[in-house]
């Protein structure tokens, strides 16, 4: 079982508390990371980054969105993967102006917004464990509230290069409730989940992942490869989260990708049903996002001697993103 999260992910000696918890942490002070963690206070606002993603899931539809501020700018996207249909039938990404459009809170509970002309996105806390969630940008409307008090992972990286330090927050899956509008037809989300991820932290120049995501419940996992290595693994599974090893991806010649992880606990197959594409260039940054939505096959398992559960039709995301920012 993982130990509790610390209530700062900085220790009383300036040190990050690396490694894997269960529950929520506080608003990370990086002005008091110590030596040789320690950077001045325009590097910490260069490299300082936070993102709100939240993921709506259906039988009919997967929805992602986030909110991301990165110091110096800030942006959001949207879209609504119809399942049936194979297509997006709704997106956005726009970019935002400096310290105006956008603001994404400290910890995952403060929530996030996005406002410009046209296009408006906010998640706010509702309770002790709920959000509420609402997006408009002409025909595309979204109102829902999903929550609930399974496990929340908390992964603090190890130190990454130049200097990165980073937070993570996952949640498992999240009772939904709600209507989604898009591409002139009306959703009902009720009986479907939500799950967020919730990061904050000061990364390189340049960042690279893989990233795996799926939830139902009972259910639930959070796959990293590259950037985060394997910090933020892990298995929701009949309300134990539990800790995974490294991941190991190959990719067959029809498509599918094949998901192992070392500690043997994990099985699967990734069967794409479309993809999400999100490229934006600035003058000193650029980031390139294939957010591929599909179906997870296979097995997960507690422990190396325990009993396979089968994995069928599980909904969920693989990501492939880089970015220099």
């Amino acid at each position: 079982m993982l130990a509790p999260a610390p209530r700062n992910p900085v220790g009383a000696d300036g040190l990050p508390l690396c490694g894997r918890y269960q529950g929520s942490t506080g608003a990370p002070d990086w002005s008091r990371l110590a030596p040789p963690f320690r950077r001045g206070a325009l590097w910490r606002r260069l490299h300082h980054k936070r993102w709100h993603f939240v993921a709506l899931v259906t039988d009919e539809l997967v929805c992602g969105l986030t909110v991301i501020d990165i110091g110096w700018s800030n942006s959001a996207f949207a879209y609504v993967f119809d399942r049936a249909r194979r297509e997006v039938v709704a997106a956005f990404s726009p970019l935002g102006v400096p310290a105006l459009t956008a603001d994404v809170g400290r910890t995952a509970e403060a929530g996030a917004r996005f406002a410009m002309p046209g296009r408006r996105i906010a998640i706010e806390a509702e309770g002790a464990d709920g959000y509420r969630l609402a997006l408009r940008a002409g025909g595309f409307r979204i109102d829902a509230r999903y929550g609930g008090d399974g496990p929340r992972l908390l992964a603090i990286a190890p130190p990454l290069d130049g200097g990165a330090i980073h937070t993570t927050q996952k949640s498992p899956a999240l009772a939904l409730e709600g209507v989604l509008e898009a591409g002139g037809r009306r959703y009902r989300l009720d009986g479907g989940v939500a799950s967020y991820d919730f990061s904050n932290g000061l990364l390189g120049r340049r960042s690279r992942w893989h990233w795996i995501s799926a939830h139902r419940p009972g259910l639930g996992l959070n796959l990293q490869t590259g950037y985060f290595g394997d910090a933020e693994n892990a298995l929701w599974l009949d309300g134990q989260l539990i800790p995974l090893g490294a991941v190991e991806l190959a990719r067959d010649a029809g498509g599918a990708w094949s998901i192992r992880t070392r500690d043997a606990l994990l099985a699967l197959r990734f069967t794409r049903e479309g993809t999400r594409r999100d490229d934006k260039q600035l003058l000193l940054a650029s980031s390139r996002m294939r957010q591929h939505i599909g179906r997870f096959d296979g097995w997960v398992r507690a422990h190396a001697d325990g009993p396979r559960h089968p994995v069928a039709g599980l909904a969920g995301l693989f990501e492939d993103y880089r970015a220099c920012w």
